[in-house]
């Protein structure tokens, strides 16, 4: 039989300031048993809300479900996405993402674990790196 994860029953956590600027709710997450490595969660990025700069061992799949957002790998310039996209975050590359600062952004998150890992965080986005935006 399969497991269901009911709405009312997945717990609802704050995106932890460490890792996160601003408004962040974490629901749904899951990890699989070995010798499963796939690990995911629901999250929402209210307005101006982000990551910090992270990278994904086995890289990282976003489905974009709700809002708008944006998202960055070092080196390249922000990228815009909306509802009904996909993001394949590439592996062991920083990146970041978020919301827009005028729309809030909900994504399942999907990614794998290498040797006990499914993420390295590192320092936060500055406000100015943040609000360069998206080339126009």
């Amino acid at each position: 039989m399969a497991e269901i994860m009911s709405r009312g029953a997945q717990e609802e956590v704050q995106g932890p300031a460490e890792y996160f600027t601003g408004r962040v709710t974490i629901r749904a997450q899951f990890a699989r048993d070995e010798p499963s490595r796939l690990t995911g969660a629901i999250v929402t990025f209210h307005p101006g809300a982000r990551t910090a700069w992270h990278s994904h061992p086995l890289g990282q799949t976003l489905i974009v479900t709700d809002g708008v957002g944006w998202t960055q790998v070092e080196g390249d310039p922000i990228q815009e996405f909306a509802a009904g996209d996909v993001l394949l975050c590439p592996r062991d590359r920083r990146h970041w993402h978020g919301a827009t600062p005028s729309s809030s952004m909900t994504h399942v998150a999907i990614q794998e674990m290498l040797d006990g890992t499914n993420v390295t965080w590192m320092e936060k986005v500055t406000d100015d790196e943040y609000l360069a935006g998206p080339p126009r």
